[in-house]
């Protein structure tokens, strides 16, 4: 067990492959901050080829986490601020996405909207595993997508970093 244990801390280690730094900004980007972890993923591939699954793996993880966090955020505001506006594009919103249910998580990959959807489904207290389960499909599905088209549209790397 020690051996699996110490060669997982190996194939983690920041300055080897950066899979630990992958993690962080890929969680940090699914929070209500702004950023984007595709460079990060995309940098990391172009360095270590050999490391598109477990690298789009780690990138899913971090980045669902990152969901389960902003999840719980909404669940937590909810509680605090019961008030908040009942406008009408509000009430829409809200309907579309009661209506979806966790599948409406699907769409947490989505840019600007995804990382608020995760918070509004812990709003409106979403069941969280179902809602988690749905994050990681379509996060995953997104740096699947992304890595593959990136690496194809850019196969020697983009010009002018680190070429």
């Amino acid at each position: 067990m020690q051996a699996w244990f110490e060669s997982l801390l190996v194939l983690l280690a920041l300055p080897k492959f950066g899979l630990t730094t992958l993690f962080l900004v890929a969680f940090a980007s699914a929070t209500l901050l702004p950023l984007g972890s595709e460079p990060a993923l995309f940098g990391l591939l172009k360095l270590n080829p050999e490391l598109f699954w477990p690298a789009v793996l780690v990138a899913t993880a971090g980045n669902t986490l990152g969901g389960m966090l902003d999840w719980w955020l909404g669940y937590g505001a909810h509680r605090v601020a019961d008030k908040w506006g009942h406008s009408r594009s509000h009430v829409k919103a809200i309907e579309w996405l009661e209506r979806l249910g966790p599948k409406a998580c699907l769409l947490s990959w989505l840019p600007l909207v995804g990382d608020p959807l995760c918070a509004v489904a812990g709003w409106l207290r979403l069941p969280f595993w179902p809602c988690v389960l749905y994050m990681a499909i379509g996060k995953f599905l997104r740096y699947v997508c992304m890595t593959v088209a990136l690496l194809h549209v850019f196969p020697g790397g983009i010009p002018g970093f680190g070429d």
